[in-house]
C-alpha cells in the first residue's frame, strides 16, 4: 500500500506513540480501531531516541498492519544510532511488512551538545533517508511476478519505491544557524529520496501557507502535509513550547487560561485546531496530519468541527 494524498475526501492521517506499559496497549488498540474507522491514509508510530521504544513501536506497527486496512508509518531517528544498528532496524521493519517511514534526525537529550557522542553515525535526516532507500534496494533489488501459463517462469520488474517522509519546520528549526537553513535541509531530504514532508506544529495558518510558498520557490516539489496538534490545556501548551521552541501563541494561551474547566479548555483547543485545519485546507494543503496523543475523541472532533468528517448520525428516538 502506498501513501496516496490525492484520493478524496480530504486525506487525513494520525500520529500515535507506543504505550510505556503492556497495560496501555489494549486502550491504544481501541483508539487505533476508532482512528482506522475514518479511513486515514496512514497512522504513524513514534520511535524513542536511541531505541528506547523500538520493540513497542514495531509491535504497534504490526498491529496496525494486521488488524486494520491502514498503512502504518514507522518513525526512525538518527540520534543514538550507529549505521549497523539503523541498518538492522530498517531490515527488521521491512521484514515485518512495514514499507513507509518517517526519517528524523531526532532531538538531543536535555543538556547535551551537538558534539556529544549520543548523535551516532548518522548526521542528518537526509543521510537516514538514503540509508532506508539503500537497505530496501539491497534487500529487494527487484520483484518477481509469475507468468500465467508458464510454470516456473517469472517476470522481473523494478521494485516498488518505498515511501519516506521527513519533517518540515514552518517557523524554522530551533537549531537553525541561518534564516533559510530549514528549507535548505528540506531540499537536501528531497534530493536524498524523500517523498513527503510532514510539518511540526504551528499555531497560525499563515505560518504553514507562507512556509509552503517559500519552499516551492526554493525548489521543493514533494507534498508538504500540515501537522496539527490540538492543545487542550495550559499545561500541554507549556510542554509543547518547551519541546519545540515555538513562540507563545498569545490568543490561544489567554483563551485556555481564562477557561475555568477542563472541558472548556478542551473545547478551546478543538476549536483552535479546527480553525487551523480549515485555513490550511482553504489555502491548498494536500491533507491534514493530526497528533493524536493516543486519544481518538479529540482529533476526530477536530475533524468534524473543521467539516472534514461528517458528524455521527443519531438514531431517532421512536418514542418522540
Amino acid at each position: 500500500m502506498s501513501i496516496d494524498l490525492s484520493t478524496p475526501p480530504v486525506p487525513i492521517s494520525f500520529e500515535v506513540y507506543p504505550p510505556r506499559s503492556d497495560a496501555g496497549f489494549a486502550a491504544l488498540h481501541e483508539t487505533i480501531r476508532h482512528l482506522a474507522s475514518v479511513d486515514p491514509r496512514f497512522i504513524s508510530v513514534t520511535y524513542g531516541a536511541g531505541g528506547s521504544t523500538g520493540g513497542r513501536s514495531l509491535e504497534l506497527l504490526t498491529h496496525i498492519l494486521r488488524e486494520t486496512h491502514i498503512e502504518p508509518l514507522a518513525h526512525l531517528t538518527c540520534v543514538g544510532n550507529t549505521y549497523a544498528g539503523a541498518n538492522a532496524l530498517i531490515r527488521e521493519f521491512l521484514d515485518a511488512g512495514i514499507t513507509s517511514f518517517l526519517a528524523l534526525r531526532g532531538d538531543p537529550p536535555a543538556g547535551a551538545s551537538e558534539d556529544d557522542a549520543f548523535l551516532g553515525d548518522l548526521e542528518s535526516a537526509a543521510q537516514l533517508v538514503q540509508l532506508i532507500d539503500r537497505v530496501q534496494a539491497e534487500r529487494a533489488p527487484y520483484t518477481e511476478a509469475p507468468i500465467p501459463g508458464v510454470p516456473g517462469a517469472v517476470r522481473v520488474e523494478k521494485r516498488r519505491k518505498i515511501d519516506i517522509a521527513v519533517a518540515a519546520f514552518p517557523n524554522g528549526h530551533p537549531r537553525s544557524r541561518y534564516a533559510s537553513e530549514h528549507i535548505d535541509a528540506l531540499l537536501a531530504k528531497q534530493a536524498a529520496g524523500a517523498t513527503l514532508a510532514i510539518t511540526q506544529l504551528f499555531f497560525h495558518g499563515d505560518d504553514y501557507l507562507a512556509f509552503v510558498q517559500r519552499s516551492r520557490e526554493a525548489g521543493v516539489t514533494m507534498p508538504i502535509l500540515p501537522g496539527i496538534m490540538p492543545i487542550t490545556s495550559p499545561a500541554r501548551l507549556r510542554r509543547v513550547l518547551e519541546l519545540t521552541g515555538e513562540e507563545l501563541p498569545g490568543d490561544l494561551a489567554i483563551a485556555l487560561e481564562v477557561e475555568p474547566t477542563a472541558q472548556g479548555q478542551r473545547e478551546v483547543g478543538i476549536a483552535h485546531a479546527a480553525r487551523l485545519a480549515r485555513e490550511v485546507l482553504d489555502g491548498g494543503a494536500p491533507g491534514i496530519h493530526l497528533y493524536a496523543f493516543n486519544n481518538h475523541d479529540t482529533v476526530l472532533e477536530v475533524l468534524r468541527e473543521a467539516g472534514v468528517l461528517t458528524p455521527p448520525s443519531r438514531v431517532p428516538d421512536p418514542t418522540r
